[in-house]
């Protein structure tokens, strides 16, 4: 009797443990360490005062990917990329691969600068190449050649150390850039969203540094953006905590012409009850993305909101650069912005004169409608690269084929009965999520409306 006694004990505790398990590491394939950092002992958001890249962990890693060669790139894991299928990349990349011309920050938490799928991207600053008065290397000679105000800012800056050493000791910035651009048709790994880019890598998080201010590094990343001239700005993380200087910098950005993709976050929440910054702020060069899964529907871990998330695009699972040359899966908006961050590359590559709203109403308006997007997201919509390219101004296509407005298509669900469902083809507030900057975005986030007391 005594030993049964034990065994069922032993037994619901074990129960009890695989339970508590569940509940904190989530089917998506992350551990949910946002959500509990950011709410208080009630339950309810708590305030952040730092910023940090989204929690996305390495699900798996391999130094080699199997060969899987496509019709267009020879890259041996393109047909392990879901999310290329899903928004069209095929397509889209017979219209354009991107362009060196076309520069974008990826504010992360840095990059292995020597991958083999991602070193012929990288940025690389004039002022600190070729050889000094002495004959000496610019890029190592511990000057300020370029007099910038960073000594040998290569090929972007590190804000934690405050030097030029980019070394990702996490993984998730390479991973990022991985999506945005890695190379293709080098029969190596993977091929990146927009193949021809150039990228800024700039480092504003280290998980083995401790004790430094990520909103203040995220300021200063977003401002030497500006300064060394980025069109576009990837930035994977957030946080709660609403910061006027943050604030200031999106919107100088903003002035500058710049467009900003930014992570919705992955708080498992509304972010039009609980703000996640700076994808929230009330700005016209901001797109919001969120997360999808293969079926596209949002992941249980992605924030979500008809009045602050603009779009979603594919998050789960998704397989990248990892440092080391290797390769790996992550899931998360970060990985969706990305997506988004190589659609406005490829948009911009193929309409040079294009400012950022332009290629933020072109990203948004042409997306895929879908019913399961309706109450999550402005748009319902879900990127659609193929079409952000080939639906132009006065209903023209690419191919000049007369048309009556976004494209939209009939959707099956991969859940139930499968039966097609037809979609609207606008979400709730498309239109104003795709009118020009001049005009009242009506985007919820401002400091008036959001003041914390």
């Amino acid at each position: 009797m005594q030993s049964l006694k034990v065994t069922i004990t032993l037994g619901l505790f074990f129960l009890f443990s695989l339970v508590s398990l569940a509940l904190f590491f989530n089917l998506d394939g992350e551990a949910d360490f946002s959500s509990l950092a950011s709410r208080d002992a009630s339950g309810k958001k708590g305030k952040s005062t730092v910023r940090e890249f989204e929690k996305s962990e390495v699900i798996s890693k391999q130094d080699k990917v199997e060969n899987e060669p496509s019709a267009l790139f020879n890259d041996p894991a393109i047909k392990q990329a879901w999310g290329l299928k899903k928004s069209d990349a095929a397509r889209a990349w017979k219209v354009t691969h991107g362009s060196k011309d076309v520069l974008v920050a990826v504010i992360d938490t840095g990059i292995d600068i020597n991958h083999e799928d991602l070193k012929a991207n990288l940025w690389t600053n004039p002022g600190e190449t070729g050889l000094d008065k002495k004959g000496q290397d610019k890029a190592t000679n511990g000057i300020d050649d370029d007099r910038n105000g960073y000594v040998d800012d290569v090929h972007g800056w590190n804000f934690v150390s405050s030097t030029g050493d980019l070394t990702d000791n996490h993984g998730h910035g390479t991973h990022i850039a991985g999506i945005i651009g890695a190379q293709a048709g080098n029969q190596k790994g993977i091929s990146g969203i927009s193949p021809e880019v150039s990228l800024m890598i700039i480092k504003y998080y280290d998980p083995k540094v401790t004790n430094t201010d990520n909103l203040k590094n995220t300021i200063n990343s977003i401002n030497y953006a500006i300064k060394m001239g980025a069109q576009i700005i990837n930035y994977s993380g957030g946080g709660t905590d609403y910061s006027q200087e943050e604030f200031d910098a999106v919107k100088k950005a903003e002035k500058n012409g710049i467009l900003f993709v930014a992570a919705a976050g992955n708080e498992r929440s509304n972010s039009d009850q609980f703000h996640y910054y700076p994808a929230d702020y009330k700005l016209s060069n901001i797109i919001s993305v969120t997360a999808l899964d293969p079926s596209k529907e949002i992941l249980s871990t992605s924030n979500f909101g008809i009045e602050t998330v603009d779009i979603a695009a594919p998050g789960q699972n998704i397989i990248s650069t990892l440092p080391g040359n290797s390769y790996g899966f992550m899931t998360g908006t970060s990985q969706a912005t990305a997506f988004v961050t190589g659609a406005a590359v490829l948009v911009k590559a193929n309409k040079t004169d294009f400012k950022f709203d332009d290629i933020k109403k072109y990203i948004l308006s042409t997306g895929d409608a879908s019913p399961t997007l309706a109450q999550k997201t402005r748009t319902s919509r879900s990127l659609n690269l193929f079409k952000a390219l080939t639906v132009l101004d006065q209903g023209m296509s690419a191919n000049g084929v007369m048309v009556t407005g976004p494209v939209h298509e009939v959707f099956t669900t991969t859940k139930g009965d499968n039966k097609e469902l037809n979609s609207n083809p606008f979400g709730k507030s498309l239109m104003d999520a795709v009118q020009k900057s001049n005009t009242n975005t009506k985007r919820l986030g401002d400091k008036k409306e959001n003041q914390i007391q």
